[in-house]
């Protein structure tokens, strides 16, 4: 690190093409004029450092990738029914919900019993 001492009004030049000129100096801080091509890029590295700063806070982290993956795919696998006992309780149920072909075929069901 080069450290220089500069008064009002005097230049610091970097290369060829930069130039810095002090323009004022007082106790809570400088005024610098940077006189450099456009391309340059100039931030003050407050700036730089919260640029930065954002842009890693934008970037998925790899492991919260892969954690929201395996979840994802986790929900997407089919069910497995935990025992075969499970199994063979499965299709009573569904027999239990439906009438007996029996009581749907004997005459006079579901007739409240008077004629019109």
């Amino acid at each position: 690190m080069l450290i220089l001492r500069r008064k009002k009004n005097e230049s610091i030049l970097i290369g060829d093409n930069i130039r810095i000129t002090v323009i004022e100096s007082a106790a809570d801080g400088v005024r610098l004029a940077i006189d450099a091509p456009r391309q340059v890029s100039i931030l003050r590295e407050e700036l730089s450092q919260a640029e930065q700063e954002n842009k890693d806070s934008v970037a998925p982290h790899y492991d919260s990738i892969a954690n929201l993956q395996a979840n994802l795919l986790g929900r997407m696998k089919p069910k497995k029914l935990s025992s075969p006992a499970a199994k063979d309780k499965a299709p009573e149920q569904a027999q239990a919900s439906e009438p007996s072909t029996s009581e749907a075929q004997k005459p006079g069901a579901g007739e409240s019993g008077k004629k019109s």
